[in-house]
Formats: structure tokens, C-alpha cells, sequence
């Protein structure tokens, strides 16, 4: 793939970058293959020529599945860059001006040559004074800078291209959805940020179950530099080929477990949980000595709490998670909804699942909420018929998005994000053990938040008001029914019926009785200047006026006749 000369140093103005950018997008028709989802490949190619801003930005997009379809994301995910390595002296310097220390003084043994290399930045064994092994990620000079540029240049790029008329800059807010993507791509080359989503997932999950996570040295990092501790293991991708069940399912197992873990206990989960950011290992002497509480209970015996526990010993096995760039947190309320979801999808409820995914999305506009849920129990009822196995879990949750857009309703970012990185488990860990289903592992997670956070002595007590209020409002209920009557039959009361898509209706109806009205005045014209034609031949003043008026009504029908057929043209 031929990368578009491009050095960020002052080589290629600004206009020539932004002229380069629009030459590539058209060239590989972007906003229409975007729009449609088509040509995944050709998206590709054309990120890939741009550099390493659209670079990035592509990775993003492979991680929303609100934004691009199924096809889209495992395009995406092939996204590669051939960036140049940065020689030791470039990250010598770097690293005095970021810190404040030199290489020698902050570690007893330093790698010069890199051991991967990417768009953003490479990476560099190296030892602490301490003997600690560490993985120092160095982002490449001025990438931050050169980010700004390329998106300041998309962002003018995109505004010049959405202004071109065409159904996919009518139906799509094309500033909008950069705005977001710029956001993440920001946030992902911040060296703190990523730092600190190190630090609160270490303390979450280091030694959760067979779960094992870097340390992260914020002393040796900065916001362009940062230190992990270097962690042994293979990709997990190793044991797609493996020949022990056993061990995939357990492996398989432990995944899920974990991850829903993630999002139920902590509410802060691992985004972008692809198996290159997962690797496997073998459990050490002194790890397979350790216990994990699979049981715990406690029974109040008089004044006496009598605490059980239930330790097993973990399987001989541990897993790795890298790279916490990309981080997604929840809040309860809405842990609490996808809690209902997973518990309705698995009950196989279509009306509760259209129920609670109205409640999880943001509003552009006024929602019919009758229709939307009508629309996706149709649409989801197939999916329930099947084993939970058979479900393809990410094609279901894009189409569900699909119609959640068609309706006015947009996935809240963080509900998005956390499907992304269910959708790629499930990938993973299909190929690990076709049989382990993500949502039949997800209904105890999902029952038991649900039960932990029910007050059922408020429920119980909010229920028997109900009952009271209820039983009293029955009571009167006949003699308010005859005063309503009574009030129709008098006037002095009025029944409101509104119809489905009234407003729709209307617009048409408003749009008929126009064409009818202007028909009619156009008829009126043409044959009363006819009329006037014909009988004024003696009078030139009033002949030319009615040969002008029946130019005119000519001109008005020819008008109306391109208008519609352009309209009709538009809606192709």
C-alpha cells in the first residue's frame, strides 16, 4: 500500500495537505463506501494512504459497531502502518526532556533497538535499578502535533465534502460523528490517561481468578512515554489450533467470567479485548499453590454471624490482559439496564428487550415508542428461537443499532463501546470453544446484580401503596366513568384521538390540497387566457398580457415537472 508523502515538517503546506486529503477521500470514494458500507477494503486503503492520524481514527471506528457495520469492523481491524522507527538517539532525548532523567539513570538495562513498532509509537525492553523487566512505549516525535494538523485538515476536509449534495451527507451528520471519533483518537495518544486506565484496571483485576495485569510505573512515565512491567505469555490466537477442549473451554470460561466481571462488579471495562491484547501462559510453581473463594455465605446464628467460604484451586493456566488506551465505564443506572436485557434476551421476553433498549439510548427527536418497540420484537423474534449458541451476537446487535437509528434513537457511547468489546469476546472465545455461549454465561452475572440491587423491603412496601391506592381508586371508579359520560353527552367534556404518524399524514395531506390548489389556479389561468387569446385580437394590451400569462402558466408546470422529477431522482 502506497503511503501519500506526507512528513509534517514544513515540506507540504497546509492547502497542499488538505487538497491531498479530499484527492485521497474521492479517490477511494469514502463518504459514499462509508455510508453505504460498502468496500470495506477500499476505507482501508484509503486510511492507510493518509498516515497515521486516519490510521488511528480507523482502529477507533473498528470499535464502534454503531458507525460500521460487522464487515466494516473486521476490515478495520487489518488496519497496518509501516512507520519508521525512531533511532536512540531521538528517544535519549525524548525521554531527558519528558522526565528529567536520563536513560542510564532510570533503568539498569535499555534496549536500543525496538521490538515493535506502530503508527503511534514503538516499544523497548528495558530493566529497573531494581531488576524489575519493564516494557517502555515511547510515542514517535511529534505525533501529537502531527494528529492535530491531519485532524484540523479532516475536520475542513469533511465540512467541504458534507456540503456536496448526496443522501449520505443529508442522512449522516458527518462533523458530528469526526467530533466524536477526534475525541477518542485524543484521549487514545494521552500517555496520563492511559497511565491512569492502567492503574484503576490493575487494582481491579491483578490477581482476580487466573487473571494477571502489568504494573504500571507512573514515575517513568509521562504523557508521551509509559513504563509497564513486562509480562511473559503468547497470544492467546496460540490455542485457536489447540488440540484440549478441556483447556479452551476453561480458558473460554475464565474470559467471560471475567469480563462480565468487569462490567457488573466494577463498572470500568477492557474496550478493546481483541486477542492480540490477550495472552496466555502457564501458571508458575508458586501460583499453583493459589485458592480462589468460589462459595461464600453467612448465616446470623441468635447474636452469632457464622461466615462460610468455599476455596478452589485455580487451573494450572494465567491470563494477560495489554494495552489500556481504550477503557469504557458505565454507570449503575445503566449496568442495571443491560443487566435487563441479557436476562430478557436469555428468557427469550422481545417486548422487555424493546422495553429496555428504549431506555439505554438518547432521543434525537420525538420517538414513537409503540412503533420502535413493535419494530424490534419482529425483528428480534427470530434470534430468540435459536440456541443461545447459534446467535451470531455482533451481526444482532449492529442490525438492532440499525433500527435504533432509523427511529430517531441513538446508543448512548459507553453502551456502544461495552457491545463492541462483547462482540469481539464472543469472536474470541468462539474460536476457543464454539460451544461456550457469551449469554448463557451472562445470565447468573445479570441475575445476581439484579438481585443485589433490589431492596425488596422498599419493593414490598412501594407494592402493598400500590395495592391500597389501587383498590380506593376502584372503588370510585363507576361514578367517575358516569360523570365522564354524562360530560360527553352535555359538552362539556371532549375525547382527543390521535392517529399513528399523525403528523406524517398531515405533512402529506398539507402537501396534496397545496398541488391541488395550485393545479386549479394554473387550470384558471390557462383558460381564461385562452379565452382572452381568443377574443382580443382587436386589443394588443390585453392579448399580449394573456399571451404572457399563458407563457407564464407554461413556465410554472414545467417547473413543478423538473422540481418532482428531481425530488424523485433524490430519493433514489
Amino acid at each position: 500500500m502506497k503511503r501519500e508523502a506526507y512528513k509534517g515538517e514544513g515540506i507540504m503546506a497546509t492547502n497542499q495537505r488538505l487538497l491531498q486529503i479530499i484527492k485521497v477521500l474521492r479517490r477511494y470514494s469514502f463518504i459514499s463506501n462509508f455510508y453505504h458500507q460498502t468496500n470495506p477494503d477500499q476505507v482501508r486503503h484509503a486510511l492507510e494512504a493518509l498516515g497515521p492520524a486516519f490510521i488511528k481514527l480507523g482502529q477507533i471506528l473498528s470499535t464502534r459497531p454503531d458507525l460500521v457495520s460487522p464487515a466494516y469492523i473486521q476490515e478495520l481491524q487489518q488496519l497496518q502502518d509501516d512507520a519508521p522507527v525512531d533511532d536512540y538517539d531521538t528517544i535519549v532525548a525524548m525521554y531527558e526532556a519528558e522526565t528529567g532523567q536520563t536513560i542510564t539513570e532510570a533503568f539498569a538495562t535499555f534496549e536500543k533497538t525496538p521490538f515493535a513498532s506502530a503508527s503511534i509509537g514503538q516499544c523497548h525492553r528495558a530493566t529497573l535499578p531494581n531488576g524489575e523487566a519493564v516494557v517502555v512505549k515511547f510515542q514517535h516525535p511529534a505525533v501529537a502535533e502531527l494528529v492535530e494538523v491531519d485532524l484540523k485538515l479532516f475536520k475542513r476536509a469533511v465540512k467541504l465534502i458534507a456540503k456536496v449534495p448526496s443522501e449520505a451527507t443529508k442522512v449522516v451528520d458527518l462533523p458530528e460523528v469526526f467530533d466524536e471519533l477526534a475525541r477518542s483518537l485524543r484521549s487514545e495518544i494521552d500517555g496520563e490517561h492511559e497511565v491512569a486506565n492502567g492503574q484503576r484496571f490493575y487494582e481491579l483485576n491483578q490477581g482476580r481468578g487466573v487473571f494477571v495485569v502489568p504494573k504500571v510505573y507512573p514515575a517513568e512515565s509521562s504523557s508521551r512515554i509509559l513504563v509497564n512491567e513486562a509480562m511473559a505469555g503468547q497470544s492467546i490466537k496460540t490455542l485457536f489450533d489447540n488440540h484440549d477442549p478441556a483447556l479452551n473451554q476453561q480458558v473460554g470460561q475464565a474470559i467471560i467470567e471475567n469480563f462480565l466481571q468487569q462490567v457488573f462488579d466494577d463498572h470500568f471495562f477492557h474496550a478493546d479485548p481483541h486477542p492480540g491484547n490477550l495472552l496466555y501462559r502457564e501458571a508458575t510453581a508458586a501460583e499453583l499453590q493459589q485458592t480462589q473463594v468460589t462459595k461464600e455465605q453467612q448465616h446470623q446464628v441468635g447474636r452469632v454471624t457464622v461466615a462460610y467460604q468455599k476455596a478452589d484451586s485455580l487451573p494450572p493456566f494465567r491470563l494477560v490482559y495489554l494495552d489500556f488506551g481504550m477503557m469504557g465505564e458505565i454507570s449503575p443506572e445503566l449496568a442495571d439496564g443491560i443487566a435487563q436485557i441479557v436476562v430478557s434476551l436469555v428468557q427469550k421476553d422481545p417486548y422487555t428487550v424493546s422495553r429496555t433498549v428504549l431506555a439505554v439510548c438518547n432521543r434525537t427527536v420525538d420517538v414513537d415508542e409503540s412503533q420502535f418497540t413493535r419494530q424490534l420484537a419482529q425483528f428480534i423474534e427470530p434470534y430468540l428461537e435459536r440456541d443461545l449458541a447459534q446467535i451470531d451476537l455482533t451481526t444482532m446487535m449492529f442490525e438492532i443499532m440499525q433500527l435504533c437509528q432509523t427511529n430517531h434513537l441513538q446508543m448512548k457511547p459507553e453502551v456502544t463501546m461495552l457491545m463492541k468489546a462483547f462482540g469481539t469476546l464472543e469472536g474470541t472465545v468462539a474460536k476457543l470453544d464454539p460451544s461456550v455461549s457469551m449469554l448463557a454465561v451472562a445470565k447468573p452475572f445479570a441475575m445476581r446484580y439484579l438481585k443485589q440491587h433490589l431492596d425488596l423491603k422498599t419493593m414490598a412496601t412501594e407494592q402493598l401503596f400500590n395495592v391500597v391506592q389501587t383498590y380506593q381508586a376502584m372503588t370510585t371508579l363507576p361514578k367517575r366513568v358516569s360523570h365522564f359520560l354524562d360530560g360527553l353527552l352535555n359538552g362539556e367534556q371532549r375525547l382527543k384521538l390521535e392517529l399513528s404518524d399523525q403528523q406524517k399524514i398531515l405533512h402529506s395531506l398539507h402537501k396534496m390540497v397545496n398541488l391541488l390548489a395550485t393545479s386549479l389556479i394554473l387550470a384558471a389561468v390557462i383558460m381564461g387566457s385562452s379565452i382572452m387569446v381568443a377574443a382580443s385580437h382587436e386589443h394588443p394590451a390585453i392579448y399580449h398580457f394573456a399571451v404572457f400569462a399563458y407563457g407564464t402558466s407554461l413556465v410554472v408546470i414545467l417547473g413543478m415537472l423538473i422540481l418532482g422529477a428531481w425530488r424523485r431522482w433524490r430519493k433514489k
